[in-house]
């Protein structure tokens, strides 16, 4: 059976017990967890004494569909060592592990799965490991916005599919990694905004980021952040005008940080797969319904639309 390894790592400032008390405390999972937050329904029930070896969870729901983790070692504060058992939508089983290095009051956090997968399913591997390694990494950030504010500001609410009529975006082109794609856009709304305004073009309320095709591999995304226009225009040096043309999106609402949107990204595609909807080859897009200068950070609403083939 073909193997796979995923290991991630981050830094919180806080000390290793505290740290390695919250992940040993599987009820503090839902909080903090990649995949629970598109399925708030599912069924959740805990055994054994919270933080204690062989105390574990079950989950079962629509969209995560059913499995159940096992504390097997407990080394507070240095190592934990779970038993993970998926049930559905696919049966299989992975060793998972955290390690706690504690070093000048904050604690390296190392999350790692060692995983098999049905013969069949070999072809897969470069796709599950990277998917599950984005999932690691948001799961992290989640956890160290977790234990050091105490709470994690990102809520999911699906709304469901609707036709989209013709758009016309006036921005920038750009690129950047997961890790500073956050800087980058908002460094790029600027510099759309400050032409649009020399060439007396009024920038929507509304901005908007389009992405194009990205290679997950290498963790790097190509997208025009800009704001839409009423219709194609000839743009002013430095920009341009992209099209999005109307069709089928499934419609995704993200409240909280910009910095956990990627929640939203990767929960509307669980969704989508959980639903049996069929994901378009076309760019997807996500608008920031409010302005981040005015608005609370636990209060920004940003809604992701990915592209659906049209049913015959």
């Amino acid at each position: 059976m073909p193997s796979y390894a995923i290991k991630r790592s981050i830094l919180i400032d806080a000390p290793a017990e505290q740290v390695f008390d919250t992940v040993a405390d599987f009820a503090t999972w839902p909080t903090w967890s990649p995949w629970l937050q598109i399925d708030p329904q599912a069924a959740l029930n805990y055994t054994g004494n919270p933080g204690n070896l062989n105390s574990g969870y079950q989950w079962t729901g629509e969209i995560v569909g059913q499995g159940e983790m096992e504390h097997l070692v407990l080394n507070r504060p240095r190592r934990i060592e779970d038993d993970l058992r998926f049930i559905k939508p696919m049966n299989s089983r992975s060793d998972v592990s955290f390690d706690f290095e504690s070093s000048d009051h904050s604690t390296k956090v190392t999350w790692q799965m060692n995983g098999k997968l049905p013969w069949f399913l070999f072809w897969l591997k470069p796709t599950i490991t990277t998917f599950i390694s984005m999932d690691y990494d948001r799961g992290l950030k989640m956890l160290k916005e977790f234990v050091e504010t105490g709470e994690v500001l990102s809520e999911l609410e699906v709304l469901g599919t609707e036709n989209q009529k013709e758009m016309h975006v006036l921005g920038v082109r750009d690129s950047a990694t997961i890790t500073h794609i956050g800087p980058v856009m908002e460094k790029t709304l600027q510099e759309v905004d400050k032409t649009m305004q020399s060439h007396e073009m009024t920038p929507a309320s509304e901005a908007i980021s389009i992405y194009h095709p990205v290679n997950l591999k290498h963790g790097r995304f190509e997208f025009t952040t800009g704001f839409p226009v009423s219709s194609k225009v000839t743009p002013p040096s430095g920009l341009q005008c992209i099209q999005i043309p109307s069709g089928k999106f499934l419609r995704v609402r993200h409240t909280g940080s910009y910095d956990n949107l990627g929640n939203a990204w990767s929960g509307t595609y669980q969704y989508a797969r959980a639903k049996k909807l069929k994901i378009a080859k076309r760019d997807g897009f996500e608008i920031y319904r409010n302005n981040p200068n005015d608005t609370p950070v636990n209060d920004l609403v940003t809604d992701v639309y990915v592209p659906l083939k049209s049913s015959k």
